[in-house]
């Protein structure tokens, strides 16, 4: 099923998934459902007094650790960037996520269960353009030593590099790709989210991270995958940092044109450079 258009789209019929929350450890359940052309990606939280709507924006980025949250002063959706990525990936542009919970369901750690959901429900493109961006420059965004970079591109690309010094396992990876449904569905999509263990032990301490396990993320302890089936991908890291960043980069919702090559970014320099692409697009 690959639909590529200017056209805005939106799913055929309602998708309904039930989880837990990667973080909360929280049950969660959520609906989504075909939106009107201009919508946009608007979260409602149904759990809340009176139904208070997120759209899944720029504006609406509360904070960005080991996951991206949107929200306003009074509630907060954590980790919405698994699903957003796939939202990307099928150009879907129209679409109201009821959620009844904090988080949204981390499946089995990576964006499968989204993309079969999408492609069970189907698309349906709208009478009305896509908002697109395509960049004429190149557009940096550089701290320390992490840098991501768009340059003047046809298609949507990204190209990672992941580098990890503190763990001789996952040392360097790289992966590169063209954004469309098929590569995200075979080579994005299963990749699953993943830790160093002595990194994520003090949130584990603390019960920051309820929901984790090895049925939903891959751990590296002592430079050993401890997750019995091993990896998906040699490089599966670094193809789930592209799924991040896509889903990071949605945000900015617009069909991007540009080839974006990230070296070490995380979510909280995914959504700076995001911005930067943002304003740079308003100001053209």
């Amino acid at each position: 099923m690959i639909i590529s258009t200017d056209m805005q789209k939106t799913i055929k019929k309602d998708i309904y998934m039930s989880g837990i929350g990667l973080f909360t450890g929280e049950k969660v359940s959520v609906k989504m459902k075909p939106a009107c052309v201009d919508t946009g990606i608007v979260f409602h939280k149904v759990d809340v007094k009176g139904t208070p709507k997120i759209p899944a924006t720029l504006d609406y980025v509360k904070k960005a650790p080991r996951c991206t949250i949107v929200g306003n002063k009074n509630v907060s959706i954590l980790t919405v960037e698994h699903l957003l990525s796939s939202l990307k990936a099928y150009e879907i542009d129209n679409l109201v996520i009821e959620i009844n919970g904090p988080e949204i369901p981390v499946g089995d750690g990576s964006a499968q269960l989204f993309v079969e959901l999408i492609e069970e429900a189907g698309l349906e493109i709208q009478e009305k353009k896509k908002k697109i961006i395509k960049i004429g420059s190149p557009v940096f965004w550089t701290k320390g030593e992490v840098h991501i970079i768009a340059i003047p591109s046809d298609i949507f690309k990204i190209s990672y590099l992941l580098h990890y010094p503190s763990s001789d396992f996952l040392k360097s990876q790289y992966f590169t790709s063209v954004i469309n449904e098929e590569n995200f569905k075979n080579q994005i999509a299963p990749a699953r989210t993943f830790s160093v263990y002595e990194e994520i032990e003090p949130f584990l301490k603390k019960g920051l991270i309820k929901g984790g396990g090895l049925n939903n993320a891959v751990i590296i302890k002592d430079n050993k995958i401890l997750n019995p089936e091993g990896v998906r991908f040699q490089n599966e890291m670094a193809r789930h940092k592209v799924l991040d960043l896509m889903g990071d980069l949605s945000l900015i919702q617009a069909k991007l044109y540009a080839h974006v090559i990230a070296i070490r970014s995380g979510h909280f320099s995914n959504i700076s450079f995001a911005k930067k692409i943002k304003k740079l697009s308003e100001v053209e």
